[in-house]
């Protein structure tokens, strides 16, 4: 998994937070409905960035240990949930999503805006798996481009809509690694400068089926698709693999 540079997670934290906003209400909402008790036990944010779907959870009096790879997104991390940080209900740590570990179980485990596609492999990703399992009592809901939206993800974007920001993607898809090798450079309007900032990153594609058997081989007892806007609805693998991008819901029943 990659550290992003200071730069590159500048401007994330300034205009890459919406998918964050987005879900982070279907997730509590989900687990309100579903009976999960999010308040007796920290959550776990994993791959948390600059944490603003933590905020939300802190905001509805949660607690949350959020862990990220890179520093300079924790840095945004902290700016962002500062208050909580001194008040010691969030606690933001530098680590690895395929080794880690907790030193308290957490009633719920979060991982969002296709982070996992980010780990190098099928054995880093069952390593993510298994660290947590190792953590989490309850559910483990998390999001990945599936190999339809990893090879989609390859075209060539401009965005140019905002006098404040330029940002080109250029993607490369290698067909013998299944991974895509995007390149994210341009040029963003901030605090009356304009920051440029150049990073490639790379996304790898898992098969679903794969992806359900590496949860089940570190202990999840249950485990489904499901669309965004309906985390209870159950998705086959064929209307999983129509999507770009996928839900799990991952449970300890049995554990």
């Amino acid at each position: 998994m990659q550290a992003y540079s200071e730069a590159f997670a500048r401007v994330y934290n300034a205009r890459w937070s919406a998918f964050a906003r987005r879900i982070a209400p279907i997730i509590y909402e989900y687990c309100e409905g579903t009976g999960i008790c999010l308040n007796d036990k920290p959550i776990l944010d994993l791959c948390c960035g600059t944490g603003q779907l933590a905020a939300y959870f802190l905001q509805h009096n949660c607690s949350i240990v959020g862990i990220d790879l890179s520093p300079h997104m924790l840095k945004y991390a902290n700016e962002n949930v500062r208050e909580y940080v001194l008040s010691g209900r969030a606690r933001l740590v530098q680590g690895d999503a395929s080794n880690f570990t907790v030193d308290e179980k957490c009633s719920l485990a979060v991982s969002t805006f296709d982070s996992l596609n980010h780990l190098v492999d099928e054995v880093a990703l069952e390593r993510c798996f298994r660290c947590v399992h190792s953590v989490c009592d309850g559910p483990f809901i998390f999001d990945f481009n599936t190999p339809k939206g990893v090879r989609a993800s390859t075209m060539m974007q401009v965005d140019d809509s905002s006098d404040e920001l330029l940002l080109v993607l250029q993607g490369v898809y290698d067909t013998g690694g299944q991974r895509a090798c995007l390149r994210f450079f341009g040029c963003a309007g901030m605090d009356g400068t304009h920051l440029r900032f150049d990073e490639t990153v790379y996304s790898q594609a898992f098969k679903l089926e794969t992806v359900m058997e590496l949860l089940a081989s570190a202990g999840w007892g249950h485990s489904h698709f499901a669309h965004i806007n309906n985390l209870r609805t159950v998705l086959s693998i064929d209307e999983a693999g129509d999507q770009s991008r996928i839900f799990v819901v991952a449970t300890n029943k049995g554990k």
